[in-house]
């Protein structure tokens, strides 16, 4: 009997550590140069969680989000990591303002049309592949307003909307800045313990 317990208090202590190591996965950053609260920050003034929790909350992109790859921070900054959100969409979808903003850059990095917002205080969030006609560096957009429509191009293998966030120039999650995170299902790790 004192081996199953041990084997269900195992399977606990594994289901908490997966729990916190997916949300630290969706929610912060680690390695070189970031903060232990996962904003990305190094030292330079309020972190990126103090600076969304500072701020309103933004309005997703799209009308309906639905995360198809989370946020993984990289180890160090020149590592390999992805850098944002992946929303599920489809070509042609309209995305709007997330919040209050002034049009920061609109053209096309290397293949992808891109659009980047700058929020104030040092925050700035991008999106891609995003065609925003009709914007130019300067422009002033309120939250809801019309960016664009989701281009192709993508880095994802199905379409997808990309959108990351950057504060003093540091990634963070960019679920750190929206109003409603979409709801998670935790799933066994493995069958129940026999014994």
């Amino acid at each position: 009997m004192g081996s199953g317990r041990t084997a269900i208090r195992c399977a606990r202590a594994t289901v908490v550590t997966a729990t916190a190591a997916a949300l630290v996965g969706m929610l912060g950053v680690s390695g070189a140069g970031a903060a232990a609260d996962g904003s990305g920050d190094s030292g330079r003034g309020a972190s990126g969680a103090e600076r969304a929790a500072a701020l309103p909350r933004w309005q997703w992109p799209v009308a309906r989000e639905r995360i198809v790859q989370a946020y993984a921070a990289p180890p160090s900054p020149y590592a390999a990591g992805h850098r944002g959100i992946d929303l599920a969409v489809e070509p042609g979808t309209p995305v709007v303002a997330p919040s209050d903003a002034i049009v920061h850059f609109a053209g096309v990095v290397v293949d992808r049309p891109v659009l980047t917002l700058d929020h104030g205080s040092g925050v700035l969030s991008s999106y891609e592949p995003l065609v925003a006609e009709g914007l130019r560096v300067g422009d002033v957009v309120v939250r809801g307003d019309p960016l664009g429509v989701v281009s192709t191009g993508a880095h994802c293998s199905s379409i997808c909307l990309h959108v990351g966030v950057r504060v003093d120039g540091a990634y963070v999650s960019p679920l750190l800045f929206f109003d409603r995170v979409p709801h998670s299902v935790l799933l066994p790790l493995r069958g129940p313990a026999t014994g």
